[in-house]
């Protein structure tokens, strides 16, 4: 075979740094882009914040401070007296100096700021907890004991570990822990049982020390917990839980020894309210069943959820649209990203013949400030133009609701826009699009479709919408079945099998009809 040589000329995409830098910059959502121009800003020294310049108020003059003072009723030469040596003793204070204003009068009238929310801390379940037991009076063994149990507590306030699964290591860390290791009470600490005698509960604490912690003990600490706040907390199992709440109940309280058996033994025909196997089994009558699972359902099956465990998550929408004129207008949220500009001091200093090291630094830095500003501009018009194309396409949603819905695909708006299916991926995951009817992710506007009885298309978004309105309008006393609710699609001329029903029933977090009418029902 001749060995030759040959030029050609083509054309192929290559990865640059620049191009690898707009992909990452393109995907970031708003919070991660924040991070990223954060720490731009601390590695690139040419990058700099565009401060906008304020005014400088106005200096006032001494004739509007003389109005003022006049206005307010106070003059300088009041507040300038000093305090008397000798005074009455039923003095008051404004009997010598005038009333301050209060702070709602000097705040603007429109400015109600609620101070508690700015200085409020978030607590967790097991903060909360252990706050209590740092108020309970408890030696150090039975302390260490309930705090390994308060760890071990989930955010629904259910043990998630096993009683046992805790007591072994606890025991077998006591048992190999030297003595000098192990913190035993004194005489002002406080005693489980409020008695005086320090010295008897030393005698315990190192008799338990030495021969292994015992299981007993374990279980007397977490009932000793589960008398905390919120009530049922640290419950082994749902039917523990109630028990817990029921039994600190007014002995008075009507149909209590009902509910308890109901909880202790009969939880699960409860759930499927089966009140004939429920007589049966229970020797209640129909009227007594009911009255206990009244009282059931006034407890809380996840005492946890009631002690806030951590701060709101917010979500920022990265464009808005707006209806004006008739017409959809879509504006990018300018506030999720701070202005960045170049230094123009330092990119003064940059000489293009000098080769030496802090030249080289600089240039290289402006080369990487002026690539990321780019990148961030083209993030923003990839990201304008894809709202906007969306909007266009659905703007039946915008006016009628979900039901309007049209189908949509990532092709359509690429082949629209003349761009790549992964690009528009990109720029529609994490990016949330505020419109009248609420704010959605970008995502949610693309759905797949289902044929039409017209030979049209239907999306599945609007089939979900139809099927939560049928749902709500549904009889009490017979819900609608899979069946039935595909049946009524098809009236509407929508061709959709059962299973298909069942999937979007499913994906709305929607019981299915048996489930719901026996949940009716209870109500």
């Amino acid at each position: 075979m001749k060995q030759s040589l040959q030029l050609r000329m083509g054309q192929q995409l290559s990865m640059t740094p620049q191009l690898q830098q707009a992909i990452k910059l393109l995907q970031l959502s708003s919070l991660d882009l924040h991070l990223e121009i954060q720490q731009t800003l601390y590695s690139n020294p040419l990058l700099e914040l565009a401060e906008e310049i304020e005014a400088e108020p106005e200096e006032v003059s001494n004739e509007q401070l003389a109005n003022e003072i006049a206005d307010n009723g106070d003059t300088p030469g009041e507040w300038s007296k000093e305090i008397p040596n000798e005074l009455p003793v039923d003095a008051q204070w404004d009997d010598i100096y005038p009333a301050a204003p209060t702070a709602s009068a000097a705040a603007p009238s429109g400015d109600n700021r609620d101070f508690e929310s700015y200085h409020s801390v978030t607590e967790s379940l097991q903060d909360h907890l252990l706050w209590q037991l740092n108020l309970t009076p408890m030696s150090d063994l039975d302390r260490l004991i309930a705090t390994t149990l308060i760890d071990n507590i989930d955010d629904n306030g259910f043990l998630e570990t096993a009683v046992e699964d805790i007591w072994q290591p606890l025991a077998q860390s006591l048992v190999d822990a030297p003595a000098d290791d192990v913190d035993t009470p004194t005489a002002n600490t406080p005693l489980a049982n409020g008695e005086d005698d320090a010295q008897s509960d030393d005698d315990t604490l190192t008799q338990n020390t030495a021969e292994g912690l015992a299981l007993e003990e374990v279980f007397a600490v977490l009932h000793r917990i589960q008398q905390f706040d919120p009530p049922g907390v640290a419950a082994i199992d749902l039917s523990d839980c109630l028990l817990i709440q029921l039994n600190q109940l007014s002995p008075e309280t009507p149909s209590l020894d009902d509910a308890k058996l109901l909880s202790t033994h009969y939880l699960g025909l409860v759930a499927e309210r089966n009140f004939p196997l429920l007589c049966r089994k229970s020797g209640l009558d129909q009227a007594a069943i009911e009255a206990a699972i009244q009282l059931i359902q006034s407890l809380s099956p996840r005492p946890g959820e009631c002690i806030d465990s951590g701060d709101a998550d917010y979500v920022v929408p990265d464009a808005s649209v707006q209806k004006i004129h008739g017409l959809w207008l879509v504006t990018l949220n300018g506030d999720i990203a701070p202005r960045l500009c170049i230094n123009k001091e330092y990119a003064g200093l940059v000489q293009r013949a000098d080769n030496s090291k802090d030249n080289t630094f600089l240039r290289d830095n402006l080369q990487e400030a002026r690539w990321f500003l780019r990148s961030l501009e083209s993030r923003n018009d990839t990201l304008l133009r894809v709202s906007r194309c969306i909007v266009e396409m659905q703007q039946e949603f915008l006016e009628r609701g979900p039901e309007a819905m049209k189908p949509l695909v990532l092709a359509d708006v690429a082949e629209q826009l003349e761009l790549h299916e992964s690009t528009i991926s990109r720029v529609t995951t994490q990016k949330y699009l505020d419109t009248p009817r609420g704010i959605f992710e970008l995502k949610y506007f693309f759905s797949s479709h289902v044929s039409t009885a017209a030979g049209g298309e239907c999306s599945s978004t609007a089939i979900r919408a139809m099927l939560k309105r049928m749902i709500a309008d549904e009889p009490t006393s017979k819900p609608l079945s899979d069946s039935k609710l595909a049946t009524l699609l098809q009236d509407e001329g929508i061709q959709v099998a059962r299973r298909t029903v069942a999937k979007y029933r499913e994906s709305l977090n929607i019981p299915s009809s048996s489930d719901r009418k026996r949940f009716k029902q209870s109500l």
